[in-house]
């Protein structure tokens, strides 16, 4: 399992088969930090579907037999794979969607190995309870079951997380994953699948079909599938929960975020001002990123300089490069999205640019990098501060007491993260009820919390949630079973 640079592998694997070929034809992958083609991708689609549904319904039958410990082996075995093979999906993960193979190995390839062991650690501790109802009459006890066959489709953007986050709960809940990798990020997965398969998965209980929304759609639609697991966008969310809808199906969606980095007074300043440029991971293509930062106004003018400063100061460049902080974003079309964002809010807005705002260029000219981006004295209601923009900008904002900042903090259609900068401890203890997030991450914490704490969205972030033993139990059902006693 050895991937050289001048080498890239995508395939089918499906039903104890790896495929070259799929009935949707191929997609050339663009390496985006040189904007050439670098490879092709097999496409599935309906076929190919139809085939994964029917050999995880089958496989379903006696993977949920295994026992947990078993399971909870095999899923520990994988993780200790995923890190043993560190540098190489580092690599990969660099030259499919640009992030930096020093932000790959410091923090992706770890969390989704991580995840990965944690929702081994739950296989063999799920269990019922019996309880009291009419004692002396019967005996009522309930059972933890496996939903089925779950279709989990990930965006790109971190697919070696996603293995750890959304695919290893169900498998180790005892159900049979389907995954749709986005055809921006195969790569990772298909190495993923190998190991999996090395490690002794049984036919059917992990698939992948890498492909296009016409894959997804069917994935979603077929009733063979049991639940949905999604983490994406907005708009293709809504698509796949109106169409569980008409089936009853449930879903998992992780959608975006726009969360609020609140810098009180009496904040620690230079960690405020970290946790505010790490808007540069992943390009800022990171649904939990603090993509908005809240000032107080006796701070503002000098807070903003530092971020300014520290954003002005990051080296973009090569992914593979380990001097490398940041790389480009995905496609052109990201480009051009993000850049029009950036000039209508400076022009038709009122925002000011405090630093970066252009496409990078010089050797840089033919990728899709971006300069790091600080826009100023951005309105609340502006677009810039109320979409997500999903590349590296971030919009300073200003406030003048606390009610004030939880109001425009919570004023977004967003619920994912939020992150606070104070040294009071009662307003840490206020705030972590008054913001409207999954995660409220205080004075340098991070969001995701990690693999053994509960992840997911209010509002349009989503429902459903990763991350610990809620994350496993997102895919069993609770079934009652009495027993009369005479």
């Amino acid at each position: 399992m050895t991937t050289t640079e001048n080498r890239l592998v995508s395939e089918i694997h499906l039903a104890g088969r790896r495929l070259a070929e799929g009935s949707a034809g191929v997609y050339e992958h663009v390496n985006p930090a040189t904007g050439k083609v670098q490879g092709e991708v097999p496409l599935a689609g309906p076929a190919e579907v139809d085939e994964a549904v029917a050999a995880a319904q089958e496989a379903f039958k006696e993977w949920r037999k295994w026992r947990p410990e078993d399971r909870r082996r095999l899923l520990t075995r994988i993780a200790e794979r995923i890190r043993a093979h560190e540098d190489e999906l580092a690599v990969l993960q660099a030259r499919e969607n640009g992030l930096p193979v020093s932000q790959g190995k410091a923090v992706l390839v770890p969390h989704g190995a991580g995840w990965f062991e944690a929702a081994a650690g739950w296989a063999d501790k799920l269990e019922g309870a019996v309880v009291p109802t009419t004692p002396g009459e019967t005996v009522d006890l309930t059972l933890l079951e496996p939903i089925g066959v779950v279709a989990v489709i990930l965006t790109w953007n971190a697919p070696i997380g996603g293995w750890g986050m959304c695919v290893a709960p169900p498998l180790a809940a005892g159900c049979c994953v389907i995954l749709k990798p986005s055809e921006l990020a195969p790569f990772t997965s298909s190495f993923i699948a190998r190991i999996c398969e090395e490690e002794g998965m049984p036919p059917g209980v992990v698939t992948v079909l890498p492909g296009g929304p016409d894959a997804g759609e069917a994935l979603v639609r077929h009733p063979g599938v049991a639940k949905v697991s999604f983490t994406g966008g907005g708009p293709t969310g809504r698509k796949i929960a109106a169409a569980c809808g008409e089936q009853l199906k449930p879903v998992l969606l992780e959608l975006g975020g726009k969360s609020a980095n609140i810098v009180f007074p009496d904040a620690d300043l230079a960690k405020a001002a970290e946790t505010a440029a790490s808007v540069i991971f992943s390009a800022g293509q990171a649904c939990t990123l603090p993509t908005r930062i809240l000032v107080h106004e006796s701070i503002y003018d000098e807070f903003t300089a530092m971020v300014a400063g520290a954003l002005g100061q990051i080296p973009l460049g090569d992914p593979l490069d380990p001097a490398t902080m940041m790389g480009p974003v995905i496609s052109e079309a990201a480009v051009e999205r993000i850049l029009r964002t950036v000039d209508e809010a400076t022009r038709d807005n009122g925002a000011e640019l405090l630093t970066g705002g252009s496409r990078a260029g010089g050797e840089l000219a033919s990728g899709y990098y971006i300069e790091p981006t600080l826009l100023g004295n951005v309105s609340p209601t502006s677009e810039v501060a109320q979409n997500e923009v999903f590349g590296p900008v971030t919009a300073a904002i200003r406030f003048s007491d606390e009610e004030e900042a939880v109001a425009i903090a919570n004023g977004t259609p967003y619920g994912l993260a939020g992150y606070v900068h104070t040294r009071d401890v009662s307003r840490v203890l206020r705030l972590a009820s008054a913001l409207e997030a999954g995660t409220v991450a205080f004075n340098g914490a991070g969001a995701p919390a990690g693999p053994g704490a509960p992840f997911g969205g209010y509002k349009e972030s989503g429902y459903g949630r990763e991350g610990g033993k809620l994350g496993v139990l997102e895919f069993v059902q609770h079934k009652t079973v009495s027993v009369a006693l005479s």
